[in-house]
Order: C-alpha cells, then sequence, then structure tokens
C-alpha cells in the first residue's frame, strides 16, 4: 500500500500499554481493544485531516443525532501476520467502497479512499504487535462512522465522526452451529436498508435471535419478508446451501448485504469447478432435500466467521441434521480463503494486500 497522502497522519501515542496484560493464546471475538483508535471528524461540508489517537471514551451532546435518529454505519475487516511477521489485508479497497455504499443510503458523507487506507495502514503499523499469530486468530478492524451533529429536528446531522478501531481476536464461533429457520420476523425489506451495513439492522435482529436461543437455536436463518418462503441470510451472513455437488446462494438485492467473503467462494468455488447457483432457494426446497438426503451442506459466510457450517436446522416443530462429509465444500473453502490472507499461498486474484 503505498501512500497518497500529502502529509503525514498525525500520531498522539499512548502514554501507556495494555499489551502485557492480553493472554494472545485465549483471545474472545472483539472484546479485547488495541492502545490506540484512528478519528476523523466531518464538520462545515467537509471531512478533516484524520488523527491516531489513545483508545479511549468518545464525549459527545445528548441531543447527537446518533441516539435518536440511528445514523450509524460499519465495516468489518481483518489484517493478518505471517511466519514473516509481514502484514496483510485482504481486499480492504471493497470494504471502502461498501463504507461509502452504506454511507449514501443513509444520507451520510463519504469518506475519501486515501483516509481509509492510508489511515488504516498508519494505525496498523503503529499497533503491529497486537496482530496475533495463534492459529485461527487475526486483527479485527472495525471502521465506523456515526451522526455527532447535534438538534432534535428530524433530518440528516450536519457533523459525523469516523473511527477505525483495533480488536485482536480469536474465532468468532466455536463448537456446532444450529439455526432456526425464521417465519415471523424480517431482517430486512423491499426498499429497506438491508444491503447497507447499519447499525439498526443488527439491533433489529437481537429480539428473534434471543427467542431463538430461548429455543437451543445459535442463530436465525432470515427469510423474506414477503412471504417467508425465500431463505436470504444466515444471522449476520450471507448463507450458501449444498444440494447435491451445487451451491446455492441468494442474489443480492436491497435486503441482502453484498458480502465480500461470499463473493471470494463464489470466485473460489468457480476455480474449483465447483457448480454454483445464484438464485432464490425456498425453504420447501431444502426441507425437502433434507428428507431426500441431497442436502449436504449449509453454511454462513462473512467476515468474523470466514466460513461457519450449520450442523442442524429447525423448521416450525421439526429439526434437520446435516450430513458429517469428509471433504466438504466449507472446509475446503475456508482453507482456500484463509490461506490466501494468511500469505500461505499463492494469491491468483489479487485480493491480498501488503502493508
Amino acid at each position: 500500500m503505498k501512500s497518497t497522502l500529502k502529509t503525514a497522519i498525525a500520531i498522539h501515542k499512548a502514554s501507556t500499554s495494555k499489551i502485557d496484560k492480553v493472554d494472545f493464546d485465549n483471545l474472545a471475538f472483539g472484546s479485547t481493544f488495541t492502545d490506540h483508535m484512528l478519528v476523523c471528524d466531518y464538520k462545515n461540508g467537509a471531512w478533516e485531516s484524520p488523527t491516531i489517537v489513545p483508545y479511549g471514551p468518545l464525549s459527545l451532546d445528548p441531543s447527537a443525532k446518533i441516539f435518536h435518529y440511528g445514523q450509524s454505519i460499519f465495516e468489518g475487516m481483518k489484517a493478518y501476520k505471517d511466519n514473516n511477521n509481514d502484514i496483510f489485508l485482504f481486499r480492504p479497497s471493497d470494504n471502502h467502497k461498501r463504507l461509502n455504499i452504506s454511507a449514501s443510503r443513509m444520507s451520510m458523507p463519504e469518506f475519501p479512499e486515501e483516509y481509509f487506507l492510508e489511515g488504516l495502514k498508519a494505525l496498523l503499523k503503529l499497533e503491529e504487535k497486537w496482530i496475533p499469530q495463534t492459529d485461527g486468530s487475526a486483527m479485527y478492524i472495525r471502521p465506523f462512522m456515526f451522526a455527532s451533529g447535534e438538534g432534535f429536528h428530524a433530518s440528516p446531522a450536519d457533523a459525523y465522526k469516523f473511527l477505525i478501531c483495533l480488536a485482536p481476536s480469536g474465532a468468532y464461533f466455536s463448537g456446532k452451529v444450529k439455526v432456526r429457520i425464521e417465519e415471523t420476523y424480517s431482517r430486512s425489506a423491499n426498499g429497506g436498508v438491508g444491503f447497507a451495513k447499519t447499525g439498526g439492522n443488527y439491533a433489529g435482529q437481537f429480539h428473534p435471535t434471543q427467542l431463538a436461543k430461548q429455543k437451543g437455536y445459535s442463530q436465525v436463518i432470515w427469510t423474506d419478508d414477503n412471504t417467508h418462503e425465500n431463505i436470504e441470510e444466515a444471522g449476520a451472513m450471507n448463507i450458501f446451501i449444498r444440494i447435491g455437488d451445487t451451491l446455492v446462494t441468494a442474489p443480492t438485492s436491497d435486503r441482502i448485504l453484498d458480502g465480500i467473503t461470499r463473493r471470494s467462494v463464489l470466485k473460489i468455488a468457480e476455480t474449483e469447478g465447483i457448480k454454483t447457483e445464484i438464485r432464490n432457494i425456498t425453504v420447501t426446497e431444502v426441507v425437502e432435500a433434507a428428507k431426500k438426503g441431497t442436502l449436504k451442506e449449509m453454511f454462513g459466510a462473512g467476515t468474523a466467521a470466514v466460513i461457519s457450517p450449520i450442523a442442524t436446522f429447525g423448521f416450525r416443530e421439526s429439526d434437520y441434521d446435516l450430513p458429517e462429509l469428509e471433504n466438504s465444500y466449507a472446509t475446503m473453502l475456508k482453507k482456500r480463503i484463509t490461506d490466501i490472507q494468511y500469505n500461505r499461498t499463492e494469491d491468483n486474484f489479487g485480493w491480498r494486500v501488503k502493508l
């Protein structure tokens, strides 16, 4: 990543470090934070220069519009360190593009690409020692933006704050994942903001997910808001379903997030000669395939977990177990992606970016 900024990003270092208190062999996901964060403010119609400051609380006026009208967006990324201590990102420009797609939908200002990429580079270089090397661990990166402008009037804010925070993290999911097909609640609707990574999308998922957990499930499989017949996403991830030897996923739309891991899975599957279909897939089709024994795999795909195989799905009053395959698509695809991410193999797609 070559610098395109005219001036270096200002860095205000923390007086002390927390790193000696961290057990890098036993990292939970997204609950340990590094010493610094990047901050950039939007005021008077323009973005100010980004700065790196000690990680810590923010001060906001009670009338800040984030509290009242929910203007907030975020991205999820990871940084990886190989055996030579080199640092890599995975498709970072795609995350920046998607951040600005979300910003546009939420009437927020787009964030400049050079600030995003160069700010991230400077922050990761400063926190290099925090990037874990334990197998399955990585530096989780959370870029986010919210409305800091003040006022109770229902309109877009006039000021925003962009931040990047870092969290060295272990695996997102552990153990077998059991999901429930949702028929009452919806994640998103036609014409809505389902394709944007905005906080409200996820807040709205919490209640139905908690109801599913009370019944012994780990997550929810979301269906369309109109008929609850078309399968769309799995929890906070895109979903893939293997029937026979064909891998099927739902088409993206204004209801479904255009996942970067989803795109990577489809491309790798193509190069491996796996037949893929991007089409609507119904609950009826999946249940019938499970009964016939042609349903081979279901898995979620997203930045945090990469690939998360589903062991069991529930529909109404019945549970259906997925077979345990010796050579599953999920295992192969996860290995192919993570080998690229951790610089263990050639990257023929141009996805891996070295700092």
